[in-house]
């Protein structure tokens, strides 16, 4: 990891269930991130907020009511309309195989679905976002 990336961690929508949510979040503190966990029933514009406010570098998403193709896209945009186009967006929660290539159309980096190791989150996310920074300063 080139330095101790932030990422928000957030429950978009009215969906109530963030187990995932808070493994996520515990797995990526543990493997050296700073995670800011932004509790439940988030709107996309609190969700961009806090990721600016946090001066995040990455924003994982989890859903489970089915609403993923209106708030992922919608938190996308809001973090480009913001000038943070730069930030990662991924997410997780029970995703349909079109829905994800959808989301993928739409600028989300990278979907997980249910079962997925935590290893393969952390270090995805880590080389993404080593990837990300090099892309910046070099």
């Amino acid at each position: 990891m080139q330095r101790r990336y932030r990422v928000v961690i957030a429950k978009p929508g009215l969906d109530g269930h963030d187990r995932g949510a808070k493994v996520i979040a515990r797995a990526l503190r543990d493997a050296g991130f700073e995670v800011i966990y932004t509790g439940l029933f988030q709107t996309p514009e609190q969700v961009a907020e806090a990721a600016l406010q946090e001066d995040a570098d990455a924003v994982g998403l989890s859903i489970l009511s089915g609403a993923h193709l209106t708030i992922f896209p919608k938190v996308v945009q809001l973090l480009a309309e913001r000038g943070r186009s730069d930030v990662i967006v991924f997410g997780g929660g029970i995703i349909p195989p079109d829905d994800i290539i959808t989301l993928q159309a739409a600028g989300v980096a990278r979907m997980f679905t249910p079962g997925a190791p935590l290893a393969d989150i952390t270090t995805w996310l880590e080389q993404a976002l080593d990837e990300r920074e090099a892309s910046l300063t070099g």
